[in-house]
């Protein structure tokens, strides 16, 4: 599928870009629009469909059908089924995609709120946690060069807490 579907009219595409011809352009756009729905149709079919004999072959069968030059598979269905049923249907789909597009946003910003709520709890809920480990490993590894001296444990894990804040945090004074 990928070298048949993708690669080679890919490749043609390119082909007829740099060529600057205009048959070639509409061809190839018809082959991919046609290539774009089977894909997405592809994806429930596979589902339910997969289980049949000669499933994959006949699945490659049609785009190699797509594809050939002498059945001429894409530009067939687009100009029988996809042009008729978009030009019918351009106003409804423009007013959805647009409509869609609003609350694409507006789910974007509510859902990037949620996930800066949730990440500025986690930080505050950790933080504590942070400084106690950090705290508790200062005090460890200090303990026996100042067993007798723990305001000097105190100033030196203060000290180590205050180095692994980044830079745009104001020390705690």
């Amino acid at each position: 599928m990928l070298i048949f579907g993708t690669l080679y009219p890919a490749y043609s595409s390119y082909k007829a870009v740099k060529s600057k011809d205009v048959r070639e352009y509409v061809k190839w756009m018809m082959y991919w629009i046609i290539f774009a729905l089977f894909t997405t149709v592809e994806v429930i079919t596979d589902i339910f469909l997969c289980w049949l004999p000669f499933y994959y072959e006949l699945k490659i069968a049609f785009v190699v059908w797509l594809l050939s030059p002498y059945t001429k598979g894409s530009s067939v269905l687009y100009r029988k089924f996809v042009h008729p049923t978009l030009s019918s249907k351009e106003k409804d789909i423009d007013e959805y995609l647009c409509q869609a597009k609003d609350k694409s946003y507006d789910t974007l910003m509510h859902f990037g709120r949620k996930g800066l709520n949730v990440a500025a709890t986690a930080a505050v809920t950790l933080l504590p946690k942070f400084v106690t480990k950090i705290t508790r490993i200062c005090y460890q590894n200090l303990l026996p060069k100042y067993p007798k001296s723990f305001t000097k444990i105190t100033e030196i894990c203060y000290q180590n807490y205050q180095n692994l804040l980044p830079k745009s945090v104001t020390k705690i004074t």
